[in-house]
């Protein structure tokens, strides 16, 4: 009696370098996984960030000046004429804060729903001139737009930027892996973003307490988000397969997700980093959730227009997909078709 022995017995082990070879790669994406996580972090910085002065214009170029001595390019100020316009100014989502010389005492108004990271920097900076001007009396701050009283620090949103970006990469995966057609992908894709937008909000608004606003626009911006990342993905693995699905993950992942900007503010992420990341959906996405959610919907224009090219991206790839595909499915079905009747 001869027994047969398993593949695995008879498998040669594998050559040197081989193994070279795989701890090689596997070095590489630790390494570029740490530095998509931890550069934009690392290297934050206070850049360019628009802020207001309110006052009288000498007071208004005097206090500039000083900010451009004290922080060289770290504000992009715009004058305001009082604390009307000012406020206004933050309200509508062009400037993060200011500062309001136009009463005879300074104040910093602030808005941290729209970025408590940046409403440090702006108090940091204002105490640090107050100091400088050897103003004993401390600079007075009011949260214009404050974050909710559930989460005063803003933690629901920020950690729900990653679980946007991981469902709409789960989407995409088991809609290939499960549903044939494109049309019936595309189909599943919607769908899912409108339930997973209902869930969604009503997780983070109603038991986290860390959204304001109307459930039903916030409901629309988390589904917005999650379509445009699913159907870009779809599309992809749609058109180059398995290597399409490899491209969008890691675009959303690796490039989207660190550079989205939504727990601190893009303008302080490293040079074009914050540019790039409010250009593909996860950043887009932060910043519509911000605008619906604390701002009346101010400011989410470039927001709406950057997911819906992505979502129109996707759905043509996968109508390009579903083309190539067509014919062979046709032919086939063509051809098993007599042999169905013969058999009847």
């Amino acid at each position: 009696m001869s027994t047969q022995a398993s593949p695995a017995a008879n498998a040669s082990p594998s050559p040197w370098p081989t193994v070279a070879g795989a701890v090689a790669l596997l070095t590489v994406s630790i390494s570029l996984l740490l530095t998509a996580f931890a550069w934009p972090s690392v290297r934050s910085s206070v850049h360019d960030v628009p802020i207001a002065v309110a006052g009288p214009a000498p007071a208004v170029k005097q206090l500039t000046a000083a900010l451009d001595q004290r922080l060289p390019d770290g504000f992009e100020v715009t004058e305001a004429a009082d604390t009307a316009a000012a406020e206004k100014l933050i309200r509508d989502r062009m400037v993060y804060g200011a500062i309001d010389l136009s009463s005879g005492t300074p104040q910093v108004i602030t808005a941290s729903a729209g970025s408590a990271a940046v409403v440090q920097a702006l108090n940091s900076i204002a105490t640090g001139l107050s100091q400088a001007q050897g103003t004993s009396t401390a600079v007075a701050a009011r949260d214009l737009v404050p974050l909710p009283a559930g989460d005063p620090r803003g933690a629901g949103l920020a950690a729900g930027a990653l679980p946007l970006v991981m469902g709409g990469l789960l989407a995409a995966v088991l809609l290939t892996r499960l549903v044939r057609g494109a049309v019936r992908r595309v189909t599943g894709a919607f769908a899912f973003a409108v339930t997973g937008g209902l869930a969604v909000a009503a997780i983070l608004q109603f038991w986290l307490g860390s959204l304001n606003g109307s459930y039903w626009a916030n409901s629309g911006a988390i589904a917005l988000t999650i379509a445009a990342t699913s159907l870009s993905i779809l599309g992809l693995e749609s058109l180059l397969g398995y290597a399409g699905l490899g491209l969008g993950a890691a675009t959303m992942m690796l490039i989207g997700n660190p550079l989205s900007g939504t727990a601190t503010a893009p303008e302080m992420l490293p040079g074009w980093s914050g540019t790039l990341g409010q250009l593909l959906p996860p950043g887009a996405g932060g910043r519509l959730l911000r605008s619906t959610a604390f701002f009346d919907g101010h400011g989410a224009t470039h927001s709406v227009t950057v997911l819906a090219t992505w979502l129109t991206l996707g759905m043509m790839l996968c109508l390009v997909g579903g083309l190539r595909t067509r014919p062979t499915g046709t032919v086939a079905e063509a051809g098993a078709q007599p042999a169905t009747h013969a058999t009847a």
